[in-house]
C-alpha cells in the first residue's frame, strides 16, 4: 500500500515546502557536481590550473541543467514533495544534450583562460586580450541560454545553439539578467570562495530560471507545440 501525503495550501505550509525543494535540490547538486565543487577548493588561483578547472567543471553542466529542470517542474505543480525524483529524471532526459555544448565551451574556455593568464607566454597583445575578455563574456552567456533550453525543451544540438545565440539579442532582460547573476557568483567566488557558491549554488540556478522567463515564454510561443 502506497501512502498519500498531503500538504496545506497555507503560506507557511508553502514556504516549508520550497524550502524541502531547495535543500533536497541543492544535495543533488551538490553529489552529482562533487568534482567541480572539490577541485577549485584544492588548487590555487593560478592561471596554470585554468585546464584541471575544466576538466574538473564537466559534471556541472548536467548538475546545473538537473537542478533548473526539477525547480521548473516544481514551479509547475506546488503539490509535488519529491524533487529528488524530478532532478533525476532531469538528469538523465539532458545530460547527453547539455554536454554536447557544455564541453566544447569549456574547451574553449580553458583555451582563453589560458591564453588571459599567460598573455606574454601565449603572444597575445593588449588588444586581443580585451577582445578575448568580451568574447569570453559573451560566451558564457550563450552558454547559459544554451544550458536552459537544453535542460526544458527538445531540440538538435545546433538549433539549442542558434536559438540561444539569438536569444542573447531578442531578450535584452534576459542577458542582462544573466549578466548580473555571473557578475554574482564572480564576486562570491573573490570575497568569499568557491565552496560558498557551492552552497548557493540551487539559489543561482533557481534565479537563472526566473531571469529566463521571457526567452521561455517565446520559446514555448513560437518553437513548440
Amino acid at each position: 500500500m502506497t501512502a498519500t501525503v498531503t500538504w496545506g495550501s497555507g503560506p507557511l505550509a508553502r514556504a516549508a515546502a520550497l524550502l524541502h525543494t531547495l535543500l533536497v535540490v541543492e544535495l543533488c547538486l551538490l553529489v552529482t557536481a562533487a568534482p567541480t565543487v572539490a577541485v577549485p577548493v584544492l588548487l590555487d588561483r593560478d592561471a596554470s590550473n585554468v585546464p584541471l578547472l575544466a576538466l574538473a567543471a564537466v559534471p556541472l553542466g548536467p548538475a546545473l541543467s538537473a537542478a533548473v529542470y526539477a525547480l521548473r517542474h516544481r514551479g509547475r505543480d506546488l503539490a509535488d514533495l519529491s524533487p529528488a525524483r524530478a532532478f533525476w529524471r532531469g538528469y538523465r532526459m539532458n545530460v547527453r544534450a547539455v554536454l554536447l555544448l557544455w564541453l566544447p565551451w569549456l574547451g574553449w574556455a580553458a583555451l582563453a583562460g589560458t591564453s588571459l593568464g599567460h598573455p606574454e607566454a601565449a603572444g597575445v597583445p593588449r588588444w586581443w586580450s580585451a577582445a578575448l575578455v568580451a568574447l569570453a563574456a559573451g560566451s558564457l552567456l550563450w552558454q547559459a541560454n544554451a544550458l536552459v533550453i537544453a535542460s526544458l525543451y527538445e531540440f538538435r544540438a545546433r538549433d539549442t545553439a542558434r536559438l540561444a545565440a539569438w536569444f542573447l539579442i531578442r531578450t535584452p532582460a534576459v542577458t542582462l539578467g544573466t549578466a548580473g547573476l555571473a557578475f554574482a557568483a564572480g564576486a562570491v567566488v573573490v570575497l568569499g570562495s568557491e565552496a560558498v557558491l557551492a552552497l548557493f549554488a540551487v539559489v543561482f540556478a533557481g534565479a537563472l530560471l526566473t531571469v529566463s522567463n521571457p526567452m521561455r515564454a517565446e520559446i514555448e510561443k513560437r518553437f513548440t507545440r
